[in-house]
């Protein structure tokens, strides 16, 4: 437990270091470790996704309130207010916020980059 406490925060150190570079506050992350076949500690599955971390604008940002995001929270905000009820089916999502979406994940995808990865969504 403390070596898998200590390599989250040493990875979630470095990468806010560089995200607070570029403007971005890494508000919260996942991390999904395992032991190899050799028990070696090893990162698997994906990290610092708008899937698996929240990222919110530095300079946007306002103690106690809900703060604007690059990241799957604008999905999760449109199910709530659409008043789905969490059971299946889940509500097919309109265009208009897979769109939003994706602008989201491709705008912090360039804040971080410096590389913008979509030109248009249809």
């Amino acid at each position: 437990a403390t070596k898998l406490r200590d390599k989250s925060i040493e990875i979630y150190r470095k990468c806010s270091d560089y995200a607070a570079t570029k403007g971005i506050i890494i508000a919260d992350t996942k991390f999904e470790f395992g032991l190899d076949e050799s028990g070696v500690l090893t990162l698997g599955d994906e990290i610092l996704t708008p899937d698996s971390s929240r990222f919110w604008p530095a300079d946007k940002y306002e103690l106690g309130k809900s703060q604007p995001s690059f990241d799957k929270q604008y999905i999760r905000d449109w199910l709530t207010s659409s008043g789905w009820n969490k059971e299946p089916p889940a509500p097919k999502l309109p265009d208009e916020v897979i769109n939003i979406t994706l602008e989201k994940y491709a705008d912090i995808y360039d804040k971080i980059t410096g590389r913008r990865i979509f030109k248009t969504f249809s």
